[in-house]
């Protein structure tokens, strides 16, 4: 259970303990969600946080201790609803062209999402000064993410329904075929509309066919 969602540790008075309260918690993260993306990551200070959030600032204090931590915050908890999402996609290993088609569905919905979008370019523009952050963001997603799929990868070729030498390649490679050009362009050009899902369907069915004519077991 997600801290945004838990109950308090100590709920027997109805009250919560400094810093445990999840509703204030969500209230903090929904200002800060909003600061930062009306004035960008940078230009935002915590004193924008309080405001847009309405706490005072040593209650912000007692939940956060810098926007840096707000901002990883705010990632955690998109990566969760990412992953919360894909593992239950990736569990039939016969059938991977319906498996893959579902999960490159769900996967290029997610990634070029605008919460999506917006965290990127804010990772790349601070991961000079803060490869912390940078590598954080990394490992915990799309890491993460490629090992999920060549995990899948490999059970479908224990059940022979896959022929593949290196799954971490081909995993790789599925990941850019189900965005292929669209991603690009919804990261360099904030004016791009956003990809439609019958353009998404389009480019991982053609995905799903390539991926399938080269490590597919008949292939």
């Amino acid at each position: 259970m997600s801290l945004a969602t838990s109950p308090c540790s100590h709920p027997a008075d109805g009250r919560c303990p400094a810093g445990e309260d999840p509703a204030k918690r969500r209230q903090i993260l929904d200002g800060a969600r909003r600061a930062f993306v009306r004035m960008g990551f940078d230009a935002a200070s915590m004193n924008d946080v309080t405001r847009e959030s309405g706490v005072s600032k040593s209650t912000l204090y007692v939940y956060f201790r810098s926007k840096e931590e707000l901002f990883a915050a705010l990632i955690g908890e998109e990566r969760d609803r990412y992953f919360s999402q894909v593992e239950a996609l990736l569990v039939d290993a016969r059938n991977p062209e319906e498996t893959l088609t579902r999960f490159g569905e769900c996967l290029a919905k997610l990634v070029m999402s605008p919460e999506a979008m917006h965290a990127k370019r804010t990772v790349i523009a601070v991961a000079s000064r803060m490869p912390q952050l940078g590598r954080d963001f990394y490992r915990h997603g799309p890491q993460r993410g490629l090992a999920l799929l060549t995990a899948y990868l490999d059970r479908a070729c224990e059940a022979g329904s896959l022929a593949i030498e290196d799954r971490t390649l081909a995993a790789s490679q599925f990941i850019e075929l189900a965005t292929a050009g669209a991603l690009r362009r919804r990261f360099f050009d904030d004016e791009a509309p956003e990809t439609s899902e019958a353009e998404i369907r389009t480019i991982v069915a053609s995905g799903v066919r390539l991926f399938m004519a080269g490590y597919g077991a008949r292939a």
